[in-house]
C-alpha cells in the first residue's frame, strides 16, 4: 500500500470500534429530533450543576446568546473535585513531560490541591470575582492550576502564548484591564531557558505605555535564571502558593458568567478579545472530547500536543479533558529536542492512545522520514487526530499509515476560536472518513456552506462555511466591543455565524475545508484555495511542504505563488554546484502536476524551493509575509516568527534558479 492516501479512498470504523464506540449513529438521531433537548441532556449528564437551569437557550436578542439559563456551577469543581469526590483521587490528571527530561506524575487529588492552594493565593492577592487574570507561562502543570484557580474563584483569564512579544503582551492586559500577571521567571525551548519574566517586566515597565491595572505579578521558578524583581508587586509562586490553605470551598456561579478571554487575530490589526462564559463552554468542550474522541477514562491516556496558549489548549488540554477525568499528557517542549525521536519516546513511555496535534507537526514528520518512528513502539495508539487547519490527504494517508500502523481512524476536526469547541469532525465509530476531509457537523451542530446571496450551495459547489444555529460554547461576544462582534461575525450572513472559512461540499454532502477566505485566489475570475493547490504540491513525491499565496498581477489579477520544502531525497538531487537544471526541471515538473491535479488555470506562476517556511512558534505558516516576498515588498513584522532569519533565506532564494516557472 502506498504511504499517501488519496482522496477517493475511504476508510471505514474498525469493526471492534464501531460496536463499542461511546458515539453510535443514535446520537445524530437525538440531536435531529429536539436539538434543544439534545443539549439540555448532555449539560446534566456531562456536568454536576449546583443548581438547574430553568432554560436551555435563550436568543431573544440575537446574536447575544444565554444558554442553560438560570443554572449555577463552578467550572473547576466539575474539572477536578468532583472526580476525587468519586473515588477517583488516585487517577493521574497529567503526566507531565520538562523538555529537560524533567518529569511530574499528577493525580487528581494533587491537582485539586494545588488549584485550591492558588485560588487561596489568589484572593491573597486581593483577586475576587469578575477581576481578570492574565496568564503568561509556559507549559508548565502551574499553567493548568492557574487557570483552574482562576474558574474556581470567578475570575475571568486572559492566557497570552508564552512567544509573544511583551508588546503583544501589553496590548493584551490593557485591553482586559488584568489585575494580576501570572508567570515564570522563564522556560525551556529547543535545549535554552528562554525568558519570560523579562518580557513582562517590559510589558509592565513603563505606565505611561500601559499596564497600569496589574497590581501583582506571579511568578513561578521553572529554570532557575536570574530576573529583574519589583518589590511590592511582585511574588514568587512558592512562596504565596505552596505554601497556602488546602482548604477552599468552590462557590458556584451563574452559567452565564465569564471564564475566560482569548485573543485572537483581527482584519484591523487589533486582536479581537473573545469572551466565552461557563456553563455552555463546559458543556461543549466536555461533550466534543468524549465522542470525538471516544474517551475512556478508566483505560485511555490522551495527549494532545497544542499550547495552553491557543484555543485548542483551553479546550482540549484543560476543560475538556479534565471535565471527563482522564489521564493525559502535557509536554513543554519542540517534537526536535534532544532529538527528532522525542514525541515516540514519549508516546511508548506513557503508553499514549489518543493523539491530537496539526498538520504543520505532522508534514514536519514526514520530511523528516517514517525511519524515526520505526524503532518505537506506537500500538497503544488508537486514535489520532487533527486540528489547526485543513489537512491535505497525503498528509492525512501519512498520519494514519506511519503513525496509527494503517489502523487507527483519523479525525480530522474543525474550529475555531470563536466557536470554543469542535464543530465539523467524524465520528471514530460511525463515520468511513475520507483522507482530508472534515465530513460532517457533529451531532447538535447546524451548518451549511452558502453562495454569495446566501443560498446553499449544491453537493460538489465550493462556498461559504457558516453555523446557521447557536451552540453552548459559542462565544458571547468580543471584550468590550460589542458592535465589533455583530460586524465581524454576523453580517454577512443575517442570523449565521460566519468566521471567514471557505468549504467546498463532495457529491455526498461531505465538508472539505478551503482555509480562509482571504486564503481563496481570484485568479482570472476563478476562485482557487491556497488549501487545495498546497495539497496538489505535496502530493509530489519531491515535496515534504508548501505554502502558496496570491500575489499581485496585472495579467490575471491574481497569480499562484508557491514556496515548498522539499523532501530530503529530492532535496539531495538538486543541490551543490552544476545543478541548476535540475532545479528547474523540478520546478516545472511541479507547476505542471498542479496543472494535472487541480487545473491549467491553477498552474503557479512561481514556485521557491526553500529550506524553510516563516513559521510563527506554535507552528502557523505567516502566508503573509510570503504574499510581501511574492510581490516584492519589505516583509512586514517577524517578531512572532520563531525564526526571523528564515525571511532573509527567503528573499535571497529568489535569485537562484528554482525561482521562475
Amino acid at each position: 500500500m502506498p504511504d499517501e492516501a488519496t482522496t477517493q479512498e475511504t476508510y471505514p470504523p474498525p469493526p471492534d470500534l464501531a460496536r463499542d464506540a461511546v458515539a453510535q449513529p443514535e446520537l445524530y438521531a437525538r440531536a435531529d429530533a429536539d436539538r434543544l433537548a439534545f443539549w439540555a441532556d448532555q449539560a446534566r449528564t456531562l456536568l454536576d450543576w449546583e443548581t438547574d437551569f430553568t432554560q436551555t437557550l435563550d436568543w431573544d436578542r440575537a446574536p447575544f446568546a444565554r444558554w442553560f439559563v438560570g443554572g449555577r456551577l463552578n467550572v473547576a469543581h466539575n474539572c477536578v473535585d468532583r472526580h476525587v469526590e468519586a473515588g477517583n483521587g488516585d487517577r493521574v490528571a497529567i503526566h507531565w513531560e520538562g523538555e529537560p527530561g524533567d518529569r511530574r506524575t499528577i493525580t487528581y487529588a494533587d491537582l485539586a490541591r494545588d488549584v485550591r492552594r492558588c485560588a487561596n493565593a489568589l484572593e491573597g492577592l486581593g483577586v475576587k470575582a469578575g477581576d481578570r487574570v492574565a496568564l503568561y507561562l509556559p507549559m508548565i502543570p502551574e499553567a493548568v492550576v492557574a487557570m483552574l484557580a482562576c474558574a474556581r474563584i470567578g475570575a475571568p483569564h486572559s492566557v497570552v502564548f508564552g512567544g509573544f512579544s511583551a508588546d503583544a503582551l501589553r496590548n493584551r492586559v490593557d485591553d482586559a484591564e488584568a489585575v494580576v500577571v501570572v508567570t515564570a521567571d522563564g522556560g525551556y525551548r529547543r535545549g535554552a531557558a528562554a525568558p519570560l519574566k523579562a518580557s513582562v517586566d517590559e510589558a509592565l515597565g513603563d505606565p505611561a505605555r500601559g499596564g497600569r491595572s496589574v497590581r501583582s505579578v506571579l511568578v513561578v521558578r521553572r529554570t532557575g535564571q536570574d530576573v529583574a524583581w519589583t518589590e511590592g508587586r511582585d511574588v514568587w509562586w512558592h512562596d504565596v502558593v505552596d505554601g497556602a490553605s488546602e482548604e477552599h470551598e468552590a462557590q458556584a456561579f451563574d452559567a452565564e458568567h465569564p471564564l475566560y478571554i482569548l485573543y485572537t487575530s483581527g482584519t484591523t490589526g487589533k486582536p479581537k478579545g473573545i469572551l466565552h462564559t461557563s456553563g455552555g463552554y463546559l458543556t461543549g468542550a466536555a461533550y466534543t472530547h468524549r465522542n470525538v474522541f471516544d474517551v475512556r477514562p478508566e483505560t485511555d491516556v490522551y495527549w494532545c500536543a497544542a499550547d495552553i496558549g491557543w484555543v485548542t489548549g483551553h479546550s482540549y488540554i484543560v476543560y475538556g479533558p479534565l471535565a471527563n477525568g482522564v489521564t493525559q499528557v502535557m509536554y513543554e517542549g519542540t517534537p526536535d529536542t534532544p532529538t527528532r525521536e522525542r514525541w515516540w519516546e514519549v508516546v511508548e513511555r506513557y503508553g499514549v492512545t489518543l493523539l491530537y496535534t496539526a498538520p504543520t507537526t505532522v508534514r514536519t514528520f514526514m520530511k523528516w522520514g517514517a525511519d524515526l518512528l520505526s524503532g518505537h513502539d506506537l500500538s497503544s495508539l488508537r486514535l489520532l487526530g487533527s486540528v489547526g487547519e485543513p489537512i491535505n490527504p497525503e498528509a492525512w494517508g501519512w498520519y494514519r499509515r506511519h503513525v496509527g500502523s494503517d489502523r487507527t481512524p483519523v479525525v480530522d476536526t474543525w474550529w475555531q476560536t470563536e466557536t470554543g469547541s469542535i464543530m465539523i469532525s467524524p465520528l471514530p465509530g460511525i463515520t468511513t472518513t475520507k483522507p482530508g476531509s472534515a465530513q460532517r457537523p457533529l451531532p447538535g451542530i447546524s451548518a451549511a456552506v452558502l453562495d454569495d446571496t446566501g443560498a446553499p450551495v449544491a453537493d460538489g459547489q465550493a462556498g461559504y462555511l457558516v453555523l446557521t444555529e447557536p451552540w453552548p460554547s459559542m462565544l458571547r461576544g468580543i471584550w468590550g466591543d460589542d458592535d465589533r462582534y455583530v460586524e465581524t461575525y454576523w453580517s454577512r450572513f443575517p442570523g449565521r455565524y460566519f468566521a471567514g472559512d471557505g468549504a467546498r461540499l463532495d457529491e455526498d454532502g461531505d465538508v472539505w475545508l478551503l482555509g480562509r477566505v482571504d486564503d481563496v485566489m481570484n485568479v482570472s475570475g476563478h476562485r482557487l484555495s491556497t488549501a487545495e493547490i498546497e495539497s496538489a504540491l505535496v502530493s509530489h513525491p519531491s515535496v515534504a511542504e508548501a505554502a502558496v499565496v496570491g500575489a499581485a498581477d496585472d495579467t490575471t489579477g491574481q497569480a499562484v505563488c508557491a514556496f515548498v520544502i522539499l523532501r530530503a531525497d529530492a532535496a539531495r538531487a538538486v543541490s551543490g554546484e552544476g545543478d541548476e537544471a535540475d532545479a528547474a526541471a523540478l520546478v516545472k515538473e511541479l507547476r505542471d502536476h498542479v496543472a494535472r491535479e487541480i487545473s491549467p488555470i491553477a498552474k503557479p506562476r512561481q514556485v521557491l524551493v526553500v529550506a524553510e517556511l516563516p513559521k510563527t512558534r506554535s507552528g502557523k505558516i505567516m502566508r503573509r509575509l510570503l504574499r510581501d516576498v511574492a510581490e516584492g515588498r519589505e516583509a512586514g513584522d517577524v517578531t512572532t516568527l520563531a525564526d526571523s532569519s528564515v525571511m532573509g533565506t527567503i528573499r535571497a532564494g529568489l535569485q537562484g534558479p528554482a525561482a521562475d516557472g
